[in-house]
């Protein structure tokens, strides 16, 4: 009776295979490896797909750049800005490396390129990118006689080449930025002059009280005598270091001063209370803090270098915000 109901069994499941209606093991592993084949080419399409449509890309904090050559001209077209090209190979290429990390990823070029500029970024590495994009690459390459990599270019709303300039050699950015700079015809330099330190510093001590109303910083004078060419060497050179200049900038309302104004105006008097009634001697640059630009609070050479200067001041700040809670807590 048994062996009678497993051959009916048997030969319902043959009847059913042989209709396609039940699939064997080996059937069934063979449909699912073409399924799984088929999914794989619809995701590799994808992916070339993507790779084919030009984006921008954030390779630098705070920095966008543009990879396609037509939607950049586009946009320099509408803005009338140039387009800073970046010629790369950034996988096998080490100086690009090495100017992307000393010089694109750098505080100083995210200022200097701000709203000046279309960023364009033409990488050609080994690996990584479709034919399609490759080939789309190489011919704006060609077209400006690209041949060393890295090569910078300011291109134009026309397409016309501004500046070139080719290889690097592991100058920081400030340096690469002005030597980049004397390229530029002078249409081209009026767009990109970098902003000085001196640009941002207020040049009487009347100005720097009423921008210090106004920030609710402490004024930071830094003082030389007008006809002192070593002092006012100095002191410029200190107000444009990276260092002195960033952390003064955030901290104070910072002004370049004369020790003293016409006779008996008001801001000679208060000049001659900052220093103490002191005249300065030659060849002195003096550093004063002051909150109302009459009572000194806190005073130091500026013969000193920047670093130690940077370091007086951060005391200074520490201990007026020490001052300042040690008031709050006796009220």
């Amino acid at each position: 009776m048994q062996r009678e109901r497993f051959a009916r069994r048997h030969k319902m499941m043959i009847g059913l295979q042989a209709q396609g209606t039940i699939r064997t093991g080996r059937s069934l592993w063979l449909c699912q490896w073409r399924q799984a084949a088929v999914a794989l080419t619809l995701m590799l399409l994808a992916a070339s797909a993507c790779q084919s449509i030009p984006a921008a890309e954030n390779r630098h904090p705070g920095v966008v750049w543009m990879t396609s050559y037509e939607e950049a001209m586009a946009v320099s077209q509408q803005t009338g800005h140039p387009i800073l090209t970046v010629f790369t190979g950034s996988d096998w290429c080490p100086h690009c490396k090495t100017l992307e990390d000393n010089v694109l990823s750098s505080e100083a070029f995210r200022s200097w390129t701000d709203a000046k500029v279309v960023l364009l970024m033409i990488d050609l590495p080994q690996a990584g990118i479709s034919q399609a994009v490759r080939s789309e690459r190489s011919r704006v390459c060609i077209q400006y006689g690209v041949r060393t990599f890295p090569s910078v270019l300011l291109i134009g709303s026309d397409g016309g080449k501004l500046a070139v300039q080719t290889g690097y050699t592991g100058q920081s950015a400030d340096v690469w930025l002005t030597q980049l700079a004397q390229h530029l015809p002078a249409r081209a330099q009026a767009v990109l002059e970098p902003e000085k330190a001196t640009d941002k510093v207020c040049q009487s001590l009347d100005e720097a009280v009423v921008t210090a109303r106004g920030s609710k910083r402490p004024i930071l004078l830094v003082v030389s005598r007008p006809g002192d060419s070593m002092a006012n060497s100095n002191s410029a050179s200190l107000i444009n270091d990276p260092e002195f200049e960033s952390f003064a900038h955030d901290h104070f309302v910072v002004a370049r001063v004369a020790p003293t104004a016409s006779n008996g105006s008001q801001t000679s008097q208060s000049m001659e209370n900052l220093l103490g009634g002191a005249e300065l001697p030659d060849n002195a640059v003096e550093l004063i803090v002051t909150d109302d630009g009459e009572i000194p609070l806190f005073s130091q050479s500026g013969a000193q270098p920047p670093a130690r200067i940077v370091n007086g001041l951060k005391r200074f700040l520490a201990a007026r915000q020490a001052a300042r809670l040690s008031e709050a807590a006796r009220r």
